[in-house]
């Protein structure tokens, strides 16, 4: 990565427990013929906890300097719960939600949003809400049946996964869908 290279980025933890991926992929199969949908790679499910946006190597180690310097203890995540945004009429993104651990996770971001201010990224404007997008919706087939789908899966346990490390990724836009690359980590 040369010093002028802008890279796409953003803070993130992923969502790698086979079991709890098999049962992403089981909601997305089931969704699967009531939305046109781009559904997100089981490798790329993850919790955005700050999107970056487009920055310089050279802010790279600064926001990696700053993730260093957040209190961080591993923990177990429970994912619960499948919604959408911003709302059932109009369906854009369908996500799965975080119960246990979830306050972890909200102060993990909170921490991430006061420290990298000075830096220059702007604060975001609504509340950190732990969801991992399972799918970019086109088109809804059938609202009536998303919609009672939805209803059904949200308190829907799809199991834990272990929170151990915090990854800056890099996200290349390509026309199969986004390539994500993991450039700094901290355990």
């Amino acid at each position: 990565m040369s010093k002028l290279e802008k890279v796409r980025s953003f803070i993130a933890v992923d969502v790698d427990s086979p079991q709890v991926l098999d049962a992403i992929k089981k909601v997305q199969e089931d969704l699967s013929p009531l939305v046109k949908a781009k559904f997100v790679e089981l490798e790329n499910v993850h919790f955005t906890l700050k999107f970056l946006g487009e920055i310089s190597s050279e802010m790279v180690d600064k926001v990696y300097e700053v993730m260093k310097t957040i209190p961080f203890e591993p923990f177990r995540l429970e994912l619960c719960g499948v919604g959408c945004f911003p709302s059932i009429r109009r369906v854009n993104v369908i996500w799965i939600g975080a119960r246990k651990g979830s306050e972890n996770l909200k102060s993990i971001a909170d921490e991430l949003e006061r420290k990298l201010k000075p830096l220059g990224f702007k604060p975001e404007s609504r509340p950190f809400t732990p969801h991992a997008t399972i799918a970019r919706v086109k088109f809804v087939h059938n609202r009536e049946k998303l919609a009672s789908l939805l209803s059904r899966m949200k308190g829907l346990e799809l199991g834990e996964i272990a929170i151990d490390s915090v990854k800056l990724k890099r996200s290349q836009l390509t026309p199969k869908g986004p390539v994500y690359t993991t450039l700094r980590s901290i355990p």
